[in-house]
């Protein structure tokens, strides 16, 4: 009900209004005539009337100025048959037709021209109604539609904006699903490489080491000087055959960096499977991150994503990876119901050894159900590593 008169307070208004204006010239009519009332012609034209103004309200805008033209030709007749106490209800459909038609805020004035015109109502009176229509009117017109237009407005762009940020979390969700895709193919062709590689270098070596063994075996007793000599091959053919796979292996092991990021990044989908946005955002020059740092951030990571969903019942998990001058920020958090009190258990404890034997910090925040805690909601972890 509340809702109901704020958004039509100003039509409950123009129809109190319109109503006791016809009110006051059926009394005004009745004051005046030396019969036994108002007749009935007056009373049909004054229903007609209202109806015509009430229709005019709830048709579209292609139909209002029919209607009012209809309502204005009742009113005349009544003005003609009940006599000028009808006054009021013209300065009403002249405000009626500022409404319906755009001018500007001054028209809205010329009204108060009418009231020199002399009638039986008298100045005072016309001049005390027409500065209520005119207050109302101009308070509807050019500040109350103003404020509505600019809400809904405003409500359009809140709309385009949350329809842009569901965009974009679509498009970052693509996104990662194609960099997930294109990581595991890497992997895949440096596996099927380093598999070909080492089938061509390790398998003939190795054969040809099993054919030169055989031969000594046959020669051994015949020739013994010969059967060391080819043994001896064997050997330097084997030890040159660990140099050349060290190398390879050396060659082809895959960057940490890339690793680490596929990593977390299957881990983010994992969690999106179960029912859980998690994203990675990283800033800054990743390549500064050693090897030993891409662990501590990977295994804390693995831990306090794990927490999360086991125990944290959030919606959403975010990895963020800053890199700084000479350190680097990961911040792990969920917006899930976080715990009243955090207590080293053997996640947060083994996060804690990883992190100071890396010679970094950690911390941990959280907000419990009832938000009394801190102001992080669920729970975070704070890691600040050195490069």
């Amino acid at each position: 009900m509340g809702e109901f008169l704020k958004d039509n307070y100003f039509t409950l208004v123009r129809v109190i209004l319109m109503i006791t204006f016809s009110v006051y010239g059926i009394m005004f009519m009745g004051d005046n005539q030396t019969g036994t009332g108002v007749s009935v012609q007056v009373l049909l034209l004054v229903s007609f009337y209202i109806t015509a103004m009430a229709v005019k309200e709830i048709v579209g805008n292609k139909w209002r100025f029919f209607f009012y033209f209809v309502a204005a030709v009742l009113l005349c007749a009544l003005y003609r048959v009940g006599g000028s106490g009808y006054i009021l209800l013209v300065y009403f459909m002249i405000y009626e037709l500022l409404l319906l038609i755009e001018v500007k805020v001054i028209w809205f004035l010329i009204p108060y021209l009418a009231v020199f015109i002399n009638t039986p109502v008298g100045f005072m009176t016309q001049f005390l109604v027409i500065t209520i229509l005119c207050m109302c009117y101009i308070q509807y017109k050019f500040i109350f539609l103003y404020y509505k237009n600019q809400m809904l407005e405003e409500t359009k762009t809140q709309q385009g904006l949350k329809r842009d940020i569901e965009k974009r979390e679509y498009a970052t969700r693509v996104e990662l699903k194609k960099n997930i895709l294109e990581s595991e193919n890497r992997v895949l062709e440096e596996r099927a490489q380093l598999s070909q590689t080492l089938h061509d270098k390790l398998g003939h070596n190795i054969n040809g080491s099993i054919y030169q063994l055989e031969a000594s075996k046959v020669v051994m007793d015949k020739d013994p000087e010969k059967a060391r000599g080819m043994i001896q091959a064997v050997i330097d053919q084997l030890r040159t055959g660990m140099d050349e796979i060290r190398a390879i292996l050396r060659k082809e092991r895959p960057d940490k960096k890339q690793m680490a990021l596929l990593q977390l990044y299957e881990l983010c989908e994992d969690c999106n499977k179960k029912g859980v946005e998690a994203e990675l955002t990283n800033e800054g020059d990743l390549t500064k991150i050693t090897d030993e740092v891409w662990e501590v951030i990977l295994d804390n990571a693995f831990e306090a994503v794990t927490n999360s969903m086991k125990y944290s019942k959030c919606k959403n998990i975010n990895i963020a990876i800053t890199v700084l001058n000479k350190m680097v920020k990961c911040i792990i958090s969920d917006n899930g119901i976080g715990c009243d009190k955090i207590e080293d258990g053997m996640g947060i404890s083994g996060m804690r050894q990883r992190t100071r034997a890396a010679g970094g910090t950690i911390s941990f925040e959280s907000r419990d159900e009832s938000g009394m805690n801190t102001t992080t909601p669920g729970f975070t972890v704070n890691m600040l590593l050195p490069l």
